[in-house]
């Protein structure tokens, strides 16, 4: 198996059913060449193709998947690109962003992105599952917000760094969960009276 991702500029954000074919229809930008000029002098020996200055394909092998990628990401962001992974079915697009800078979102099947947008994170607690078992967003140094499928439902942890303080919650809803990572990412710290925690 080849996982590959496609990266191509968008002037707004788009959602992932937009995403799957969005890019075949992007105009030229020269974003794009910018891009594969300074992702193929990067990585010379990862397979990346640009179409006519309208996306850019990176295909890797998986074992390389979860450092390539987060170098990807990096450099779509830098560029004012969007990135579309069609094997995990998720888009990152430019905003809208958390409150803090260098925030990172951290998944069980190897989603590495610093300044995720927030659709993103969304679509990501989605796909907890199996073989997908965590996610977590994380200001290092200071505090992250972590879930993760358990029977019933979801454990979501907070942990205050600084203060070198975890709590620890159980929650049945998704959406639960989706809304206490929207809350800590904008700087909010509503969950943490909204729920009864351990720890």
């Amino acid at each position: 198996m080849t996982y590959e991702l496609v990266i191509w500029h968008e002037d707004a954000p788009v959602d992932r059913e937009q995403a799957a074919t969005a890019f075949e229809q992007a105009t030229p930008h020269p974003a794009v060449a910018a891009f594969a000029k300074e992702f193929g002098g990067r990585f010379p020996d990862v397979e990346m193709s640009a179409e006519h200055e309208r996306f850019a394909r990176v295909r890797m092998d998986p074992e390389r998947a979860d450092e390539v990628s987060a170098q990807v990401y990096a450099l779509a962001r830098a560029l004012g690109l969007t990135c579309y992974d069609p094997y995990r079915r998720l888009v990152h697009n430019l905003g809208p962003t958390g409150a803090y800078e260098g925030m990172q979102l951290h998944t069980g099947d190897g989603v590495q992105v610093v300044d995720p947008d927030l659709g993103l994170v969304r679509d990501v607690l989605e796909r907890l599952s199996d073989q997908n078992p965590f996610a977590a967003l994380v200001v290092f140094g200071e505090h992250f917000v972590q879930a993760a499928p358990e029977p019933g439902g979801y454990e979501l942890e907070y942990k205050d760094s600084r203060q070198n303080k975890l709590h620890r919650t159980h929650v049945t809803d998704l959406a639960v969960v989706q809304r206490a990572f929207d809350e800590y990412a904008r700087g909010d710290r509503a969950f943490l009276d909204r729920h009864a925690w351990e720890g």
